[in-house]
């Protein structure tokens, strides 16, 4: 099995401490961190993925927005340069020790952050990393 996920959350996932926009999207969260911990691969889609899935039927629902879309964007563009590959749809990739050291090394230091602009979650991201990632429920040991 893969774990559906798009762009953005490429970043989300380095953060991750458990925190979000309901008890049910936590709970979602975990699972899939879990899933991945534990070696299963990622596949990035184009729009909503799993990690949105607990959020779709909600009125308010960002998960089309443009700005979502637009960091979208970002996140594909940078983490292709970081990585020295295309990343989009299909793409695929396992988050291992390597590929995390690498990942948030870079977001620590600001190198794939511009898909960050204007999230919510920005300055508690920015804590987390600035922490070395103490907390953060993908592990990569």
């Amino acid at each position: 099995m893969t774990v559906r996920i798009r762009p953005h959350h490429l970043l989300c996932v380095l953060t991750y401490v458990g925190k979000g926009y309901s008890p049910a999207f936590t709970a979602s969260f975990d699972a899939i961190a879990a899933r991945l911990a534990g070696g299963e691969p990622a596949v990035i889609v184009s729009g909503p993925d799993d990690i949105c899935a607990p959020l779709l039927g909600a009125d308010d629902a960002h998960c089309h927005r443009a700005s979502v879309l637009e960091r979208d964007r970002h996140a594909a563009r940078d983490v292709g340069a970081l990585l020295a590959c295309a990343v989009g749809e299909g793409t695929r990739l396992v988050f291992d020790a390597g590929l995390l050291a690498r990942l948030r090394a870079a977001f620590a230091g600001s190198a794939i952050r511009r898909a960050c602009a204007g999230c919510e979650w920005r300055n508690l991201c920015t804590d987390i990393a600035a922490g070395g990632y103490r907390g953060a429920r993908l592990a990569g040991e």
